[in-house]
């Protein structure tokens, strides 16, 4: 998996890596027991502090999607369904929005009326 943030992205460190990280599992580089990094060594890796990764990391604990056991570090959890044209193309739309200074609502609000 190709982990990258951009320091100067509107979007937080720590949102990017909860990107990174969805963005694997949706298009089936990341399964269910698959191992992330250590957040020192991701943190280290992307010249990011370790909390920062830590917080990415318990954000998808939170929601589910990675499971943290002692001793045997942080794994996925469960995973989506298989990745669709849509999903993908989605996860595009939100990237492409942010780089861009789009939040959420306005992405939908765009959503909305061109539907």
């Amino acid at each position: 998996m190709i982990w990258t943030v951009d320091s100067h992205s509107p979007t937080s460190l720590r949102e990017q890596i909860v990107m990174s990280v969805r963005r694997a599992i949706t298009i089936g580089e990341l399964s269910v027991g698959d191992h992330l990094p250590p957040a020192a060594e991701l943190g280290e890796a992307l010249s990011v502090d370790r909390n920062t990764v830590l917080a990415a990391y318990r954000q998808l604990r939170d929601d589910g999607v990675l499971d943290f056991r002692r001793g045997r570090g942080v794994t996925v959890a469960r995973t989506t369904s298989p990745p669709s044209p849509v999903v993908k193309s989605a996860y595009q739309l939100i990237e492409i929005g942010r780089a861009n200074g789009l939040d959420r609502d306005q992405l939908i609000q765009l959503v909305r009326e061109l539907s």
